[in-house]
């Protein structure tokens, strides 16, 4: 007999472990003890210990898709109910949505979505566009749940405990945001950072800020090595407005992240390109040169003005472990390595310590910058190998 097929707004997707329920009833010696005899009669008799009816974590649920669980294209509901909107901050159990008609609502997420199971950390992140059903219209309050996640693009994200922690999504550009001192200029994180960018497919633009404390002849090297992979890199200052409109011209109709370590000054420069935004900031440590986490959870900015864009205001980050990459790809992923990953005498050559190595080989000639070799390195040896 043919399986019967499920309807089109149906799909099987697989629940985390812990909302499986019970494997079989507990109960029966209890219940032969006190002589409920009628009941037992009922029993089953015979249970399998295989994935079947109770017993799988597989579902047939609505409006799901099973190719993206967390999520379902919002063209295939005909609910006139569902109001279209865009997340603009998910923190626990708490998302700010912004609704197409301008009106902000505070929504739950339905329990399915919850139980799915999934690679990421949240089923709902900052930059999702979603669908949600209105559950109260009051003056003071507007809440509503969540009920569809539509499919994402340009997913910024890293590995933390194991686990997928996507920082934004829906990005079209990232903006790298560095400072030239206080904290000190970290090219091993915007090399991370780059590497991200690559896999995701976004382009990367590098933001060196806080350019006044520094002689800006300093920073030409880390300049030019940059600008001859292809890079935009762009200086800048919060405090005295240096290049402030050229990054308002870069935010124009996109939705971009700005990502980098804490201290940098990412939320000042937002407070610079938006007057009035009124983000918090704070000093950098004197004792270790380290930015206190002022920001604690992603935020999309909606900025003022005809066609001004959105903008992500993120967490610092000390630590960027990369997500989904492995040490094989690496290379592949660097502009400067990638042609001459080719030419080296074995096939899966890490470029480490392999004989007849045509990327070490550039390195010794002077055609890849030994700085950006000495980062992949450190990069596979420490996070990728170990």
């Amino acid at each position: 007999m043919a399986r019967k097929k499920p309807k089109s707004n149906q799909s099987r997707v697989s629940f985390r472990k812990r909302h499986q329920g019970r494997v079989r009833d507990s109960d029966l010696t209890r219940q032969f003890n006190a002589g409920d005899q009628e009941s037992l009669a009922d029993a089953v008799k015979h249970e399998r210990v295989s994935g079947k009816g109770d017993l799988t974590r597989k579902r047939t649920v609505v409006g799901v898709k099973a190719d993206a669980p967390a999520s379902a294209d919002t063209t295939e509901s005909n609910d006139a109910a569902l109001i279209s909107g865009r997340v603009l901050r998910a923190h626990g159990l708490h998302n700010t949505v912004l609704a197409d008609d301008g009106r902000t609502f505070e929504c739950s997420i339905r329990q399915v979505l919850k139980s799915l199971s999934i690679d990421g950390r949240g089923t709902v992140v900052a930059g999702d566009r979603v669908q949600f059903r209105s559950e109260s219209e009051t003056e003071s309050e507007l809440t509503g749940m969540i009920e569809f996640v539509a499919p994402r693009h340009g997913i910024i994200s890293r590995q933390s405990r194991g686990q997928q922690h996507i920082i934004a999504a829906n990005v079209d550009h990232l903006l790298i945001v560095t400072s030239a001192a206080e904290p000190t200029l970290k090219p091993a994180l915007i090399d991370r950072f780059l590497l991200s960018a690559e896999q995701c497919g976004l382009n990367p633009v590098v933001i060196i800020n806080k350019c006044d404390l520094v002689d800006p002849a300093s920073l030409q090297p880390i300049l030019g090595v940059y600008a001859s992979l292809g890079y935009r890199v762009l200086l800048t200052s919060a405090d005295r407005g240096t290049n402030i409109d050229y990054l308002k011209e870069l935010l124009k109709g996109k939705q971009t992240a700005l990502s980098g370590q804490s201290g940098v000054g990412k939320s000042s420069l937002l407070n610079a390109v938006q007057p009035g935004l009124g983000l918090a900031v704070s000093e950098v440590s004197k004792d270790n040169q380290k930015g206190r986490h002022t920001t604690t959870t992603s935020t999309l900015i909606p900025l003022q003005g005809e066609d001004a864009g959105w903008v992500f205001d993120t967490p610092g980050i000390r630590q960027f472990q990369l997500w989904d990459i492995t040490a094989e790809e690496v290379a592949g992923l660097m502009p400067d390595l990638r042609p001459h990953v080719g030419a080296c005498r074995y096939a899966n050559c890490l470029h480490l310590s392999e004989d007849d190595c045509a990327v070490k080989d550039a390195v010794a000639d002077g055609r890849i910058d030994a700085r950006r070799y000495d980062s992949y390195c450190h990069l596979l040896e420490n996070d990728l190998l170990i």
